[in-house]
């Protein structure tokens, strides 16, 4: 059983520190020495000022910070924006002024590298920084989210896609919100933060979780060990049908996360926090994903004369993206993940990924600019 602080805090920094220090000192919290790498991972959702309740206050952030450094470790600061410049959010975020005076390395997600995040997505590209950590302190915030009812810990973690690959993976989920549940969660499990603070000081409601939200202030700071757990506990608090929270679905039929959590503190449990009206997964207008899904971003191929139609393929697709006839197979590119299990199961090789022209084009234009 995962234990979850839930204390009441305002944007004081003696507070907030004393209340940090206090999460991260617990039997829980992560193991820090001299020289560890410590990874902080705030929400830099896009550039906005700390009342807009979109990013992780900066003062979190700096506690957080100072917890690392005073056991001696190196720490790294990184998250991969939405939207505009990392500098840009820095400056505006209050983040460039509130960390000047500490030791720390402040820069986005570029690399990454190949992690295998099970079936049926299998290999990924993830942040490296994230991976290559010896420590990551998972630092969200709470707000709305109109594609998935809440941002919290768990998904705070889909940051460590870099940059161009969110909407991607947006696209390559389809219309599925179960399935990019699972997603996010194989992410989470992944990186395996060692422990997970949720900026609910000021929070945001309604169509979040950029700037359509409403900032509302709720004082509290909720964190633990298990971001499943963090987040169980913070649906609790705001009153939300944990059900209808697709990464806490995904985590019980994962087996990852058995529902138990202790709540050490208040849970003083909202009746009018105003949830979003869901709308479509991908980023952008709905014409715009599907030209994506169906002309630029890799998909499965079939090879008509190498096929067999034994069946294997449709048999074993997740998501019921192919269909068949006497006359060979189809992928439906809306709902295709791109796992490529079709092409892994296939018997006679008669499958490959490959990009369409356009993607190739716009590829080959990134790369030369």
């Amino acid at each position: 059983m995962s234990t979850v602080f839930i204390r009441q805090a305002d944007y004081t920094y003696p507070a907030i520190r004393s209340i940090v220090f206090e999460m991260l000192s617990s039997d829980e919290g992560p193991v820090i020495d001299i020289g560890t790498r410590v990874l902080i991972k705030p929400n830099f959702l896009s550039p906005a000022a700390p009342e807009k309740a979109i990013t992780t206050h900066p003062l979190i952030i700096k506690a957080v910070a100072e917890f690392a450094l005073e056991k001696g470790a190196q720490v790294q600061i990184s998250d991969s924006p939405a939207t505009g410049s990392f500098s840009t959010l820095l400056k505006k975020g209050g983040y460039t002024e509130t960390l000047s005076d500490l030791d720390v390395t402040l820069k986005p997600f570029e690399a990454t590298t190949a992690v295998d995040v099970g079936d049926p997505f299998g290999t990924i590209d993830v942040a490296k920084d994230a991976m290559d950590a010896d420590v990551v302190i998972n630092l969200a915030k709470l707000k709305t989210h109109t594609q998935m009812m809440l941002t919290l810990g768990v998904k705070n973690l889909f940051g460590c896609i870099v940059v161009l690959k969110k909407p991607e993976w947006h696209m390559r989920a389809g219309v599925d919100r179960h399935m990019f549940g699972h997603l996010i969660v194989s992410i989470y499990e992944a990186i395996k933060p060692a422990y997970t603070i949720v900026d609910g000081i000021l929070a945001m409601q309604g169509q979040g979780p950029g700037k359509s939200g409403t900032p509302r202030e709720l004082g509290l700071l909720i964190g633990g060990a298990n971001a499943h757990a963090v987040d169980h506990a913070t649906c609790l608090l705001v009153g939300l049908d944990l059900e209808r929270l697709e990464t806490h679905l995904n985590a019980r039929e994962m087996g990852v996360y058995d529902g138990t959590v202790h709540i050490n503190g208040a849970l003083n449990i909202l009746d009018d926090f105003q949830f979003p009206e869901l709308g479509t997964l991908t980023m952008g207008p709905d014409i715009l994903g599907r030209f994506m899904r169906r002309f630029v971003i890799q998909q499965p191929r079939v090879d008509n004369e190498a096929c067999k139609l034994c069946g294997e393929c449709w048999k074993y697709c997740p998501v019921q993206a192919i269909t068949y006839t006497d006359r060979g197979i189809t992928f439906n590119t809306d709902t295709c993940i791109r796992c490529y299990c079709c092409l892994e199961i296939c018997p006679h090789a008669a499958i490959r990924a490959s990009k369409p022209l356009a993607g190739r084009v716009i590829e080959w234009l990134r790369n030369v600019h």
